[in-house]
C-alpha cells in the first residue's frame, strides 16, 4: 500500500472507527500505549488526529452526500472510509485522485472489506466531479441532549451560531510569560491572550522550548486573570490539570499548591511547570479528602464538568456523550465547591468556573451556594477585555463558542469570583 498519506489516512479511520462504533473519547485512544496510532510518524499522527476531527465535525454533511449512493449500509469501517474521503474533498480540498485512490487501498486491504473496495470506487469518482460537495447545508447540529437546552435557553439563531464555530477547527492561543514575545504571526486578543491560526507544528515553533508561552484557549485564561493573585498569595489550583492556570498563578509571582486526582495528567503538568521555568507545589489526591496545613489566600477551582464548551477542540463528545453524567457531575461540583470554601481562610477569594454550556454547571451552582453559605458574596469580576454582554445575572461570566466568531470563536465558559465572609 503506497498510496500517499495512506498512513495517516488509516490511522483516521481506525479513530473513527473508536469514536463512532466504540464511543471511546479520542483523548483515551491517543494515549494508550499501543494505540492505532503509535507506529506512526509524528507528522502522520498529527494528521491523522485532524482528519478524523474534521470527520466528526462533518459527519452529518458526510453522510447525507453519501446516502443517495448507498443502497444499504456499509460496514462501519468502510462508512468511515467513505466519509473521510468526502471530508477530505470537500473540506480539506484534497486532490481526488489521491483522496479515491488512497480510499480504495484501504478498502482493498483492510479486514473482511476487500469485497466492497469497488463500490467505494464508484461512488467516489461519481463524488469527485462535484465542485462542492456541502453546499447550501447548514452547519452540523449538536445532539438532541444538548441543543434542546440551549435552544430553550438562548433561541435557535444563538444555538446555529454556536453550531457554525464548532463546524471549524479552533485556531491556538497563546498565555505568555511576563515579558515575552509571541510568535511571528500572532494576534492580541482583547483579553490579552494572544490567537494564532494555522499555527502547525506547536513544539517547533520560537519560544516554545524556551518556556515563553504555553497553549491555553483565551476563555480558559481568563478566571486567573480575574483572581489576580499578588505576589506572595498562597493559591490553591483544585482540578489543576493539565495546568494553564497553575502556570499563570506562578507567574505572577504567587505560591501555588497545585492539585489534581490524575497521575498522568499531573506529570504533564511537571513538565510544563519545567520548560517554563516556573515553581509550584504538584499534589496528587482526591480534593474532597485532601487537608491543608493552613487556610489559603484564593483558591482556584476549574470543577470537573460536561465539557460541553470546548466542542470546537474536542468534536468526538457529541458522539460519546449523551448528557447523563450530568446526574454525577452537578453533586460532585457542589461538593468540590464547598471543600474549596473550606480550605480558604476568612475574607479569602475563591474562582468557581466550569467550560460547560449547562446553567447547572456554572450558574444555578453559583445560586445554590451563596444560599448554603450565609455571608458568601459574588465580586464582580475585573480584568482587561471582559465584554458586558458576558454579563450573567447573579454576578458571573457566561462566554459562549460564538462570541468572537468573526475571529474564530471562543470556549463556552462559566466564571464566578466570590469572597468568603471574614468572619468565618
Amino acid at each position: 500500500m503506497a498510496a500517499d498519506g495512506l498512513a495517516a489516512r488509516s490511522g483516521a479511520v481506525a479513530l473513527l472507527d473508536a469514536v463512532l462504533g466504540e464511543r471511546r473519547l479520542l483523548s483515551d485512544v491517543l494515549t494508550e500505549p499501543n494505540g492505532p496510532l503509535t507506529a506512526l510518524t509524528p507528522a502522520d499522527r498529527g494528521r491523522a488526529q485532524r482528519l478524523a476531527m474534521s470527520v466528526l465535525r462533518h459527519l452529518e454533511q458526510a453522510d447525507r452526500v453519501l446516502d443517495p449512493h448507498l443502497r444499504r449500509n456499509p460496514p462501519r469501517t468502510v462508512a468511515n472510509v467513505l466519509r473521510l474521503a468526502v471530508v477530505e474533498l470537500a473540506v480539506e480540498r484534497a486532490a481526488a485522485h489521491g483522496v479515491v485512490n488512497a480510499a480504495v487501498e484501504m478498502t482493498r486491504h483492510g479486514r473482511r472489506t476487500g469485497h466492497l473496495s469497488g463500490l467505494v470506487n464508484a461512488v467516489l469518482r461519481k463524488l469527485s466531479d462535484t465542485p462542492d460537495l456541502f453546499a447550501g447545508m447548514p452547519p452540523q447540529r449538536m445532539p438532541q441532549w444538548l441543543r434542546q437546552p440551549l435552544v430553550r435557553r438562548w433561541g435557535r439563531e444563538v444555538v446555529t451560531a454556536i453550531e457554525a464555530v464548532q463546524s471549524s477547527a479552533a485556531p491556538v492561543d497563546l498565555t505568555l510569560k511576563p515579558g515575552a514575545t509571541p510568535p511571528t504571526g500572532a494576534e492580541r486578543l482583547p483579553t490579552g491572550s494572544w490567537r494564532l491560526k494555522g499555527a502547525g507544528q506547536i513544539t517547533a515553533l520560537p519560544g516554545y522550548a524556551s518556556g515563553d508561552w504555553w497553549v491555553q484557549d483565551a476563555a480558559a485564561a481568563l478566571p486567573a486573570r480575574i483572581l489576580a493573585p499578588s505576589p506572595g498569595d498562597r493559591v490553591l489550583d483544585l482540578c489543576a490539570a493539565p495546568g494553564g492556570k497553575t502556570l499563570q498563578l506562578a507567574a505572577a509571582g504567587a505560591q501555588v499548591t497545585a492539585l489534581d486526582i490524575s497521575g498522568p495528567r499531573m506529570k504533564r503538568l511537571g513538565e510544563n511547570l519545567g520548560r517554563t521555568g516556573l515553581s509550584a507545589e504538584v499534589v496528587v489526591a482526591d480534593a474532597l479528602h485532601w487537608a491543608s496545613g493552613e487556610p489559603f489566600d484564593a483558591v482556584l477551582l476549574d470543577a470537573p464538568c460536561s465539557a460541553t464548551g470546548t466542542l470546537r477542540r474536542h468534536p468526538d463528545l457529541p458522539f460519546v456523550k449523551d448528557g447523563s453524567e450530568l446526574a454525577e457531575l452537578v453533586p460532585l461540583q457542589a461538593r468540590l465547591f464547598d471543600r474549596a470554601l473550606a480550605l480558604l481562610k476568612p475574607g479569602g477569594r475563591l474562582i468557581y468556573c466550569t467550560c460547560s454550556l449547562f446553567a447547572e454547571e456554572g450558574e444555578d451552582q453559583v445560586r445554590t451556594a451563596l444560599a448554603r453559605h450565609p455571608g458568601l458574596a459574588v465580586v464582580p469580576p475585573e480584568a482587561e477585555g471582559l465584554a458586558t454582554e458576558w454579563a450573567s445575572e447573579e454576578g458571573g461570566l457566561r462566554l459562549r463558542p460564538d462570541h468572537w466568531a468573526l475571529e474564530g470563536g471562543i470556549d463556552g465558559f462559566y466564571i464566578a469570583l466570590l469572597r468568603k465572609p471574614a468572619d468565618i
